[in-house]
């Protein structure tokens, strides 16, 4: 399988504010959107919401790309499947971390270079992962868990056998890669549950596909700096002058008006004139978490797909 990282592409587009949308309140335009397409063969023991973590994409969706049924079509070891897995890049570094939580993506930087986009699995909302800046400051192959006090009162409440420690191995909800931040109790890990990933169901930590957490760690070391944001809504202009928009879920009920967001945005750009606003709206009310087309300036090239 083609690794995401290994998929990004380069085009100019603009990040999201989740705040009302002044000039002087926006970030940086960001340059780059990452993924794309993908043809996929199906492997012994996929399922769509295998696959569509693996890619950044709701299972729903992927059936959808595929003309499938998504509760009663069933798919076959070396079938072929397309995906299409098109994310905006909210914001750029000059190098470290970025997650941006309701997107459920993690983008790693490297002297102002995109250096590897992943989906990730994050924190269910009754116990949500945090917002700010980090930093790595553990970096370990095949740690123990040392479950949380908190958590091991979950397990009592639930009625499962309460454990102190969880050896290495395949019981190990951490997987065989862990990067621990200064934001205690937090890290960024492996999974020995891979369709967990681009779900929120951690306990706030941030969740890799084994093999992605098997190549990020190789680029990471202690002391690289994070950032953990919240946007929602990422509104991007590419360089053959498409407009893009890509809305997900206000997962931890932030209480952000996507229509609100879109329009000061655009307005705030100059914008408004060369969007389709009802596009617009079918973007909003799907939330599909993918990049779509949604107008396009004057006196560019011809259309395309993101």
């Amino acid at each position: 399988m083609i690794s995401l990282a290994r998929r990004i592409f380069f085009v100019c587009s603009l990040a999201v504010s989740s705040l009302p949308a002044l000039a002087q309140d926006l970030p940086p335009l960001s340059h780059r959107v990452t993924g794309g397409d993908t043809e996929y063969t199906v492997q012994r023991g996929d399922s769509l919401t295998a696959i569509g973590a693996r890619f950044g994409v709701p299972p729903r969706l992927v059936a959808q790309q595929n003309d499938l049924h998504f509760n009663t079509s069933r798919i076959k070891p070396g079938q072929r499947l397309h995906i299409q897995h098109s994310h905006i890049v909210p914001a750029s570094l000059d190098d470290g971390i970025l997650v941006n939580l309701p997107q459920s993506m993690l983008f790693n930087f490297s002297q102002g270079t995109l250096v590897s986009a992943y989906p990730v699995g994050l924190g269910k909302p009754s116990w949500p992962t945090p917002q700010g800046e980090f930093r790595i400051v553990n970096r370990q192959a095949n740690k123990p868990w040392l479950v949380p006090k908190s958590i091991q009162e979950e397990m009592r409440r639930e009625g499962k056998i309460v454990q102190e420690e969880v050896s290495p191995g395949p019981d190990n909800p951490l997987g065989k890669h862990w990067l621990g931040l200064n934001l205690w109790g937090y890290g960024i890990h492996g999974t020995i549950a891979p369709a967990s990933v681009y779900h929120f169901q951690s306990h706030g930590c941030i969740r890799l596909h084994p093999d992605d957490i098997a190549e990020f760690f190789d680029q990471v070391r202690i002391g690289t700096q994070g950032r953990l944001i919240y946007q929602p809504v990422l509104l991007a202009v590419i360089e053959d002058g498409r407009i893009l928009l890509e809305v997900h879920r206000d997962i931890y009920k932030k209480g952000i008006d996507p229509a609100r967001t879109v329009r000061d945005l655009a307005e705030a750009n100059g914008l408004s004139q060369s969007i389709d606003w009802p596009k617009v709206d079918a973007v909003i009310a799907a939330q599909d978490g993918l990049a779509e087309e949604v107008g396009h300036l004057p006196g560019n090239g011809s259309k395309g797909q993101p």
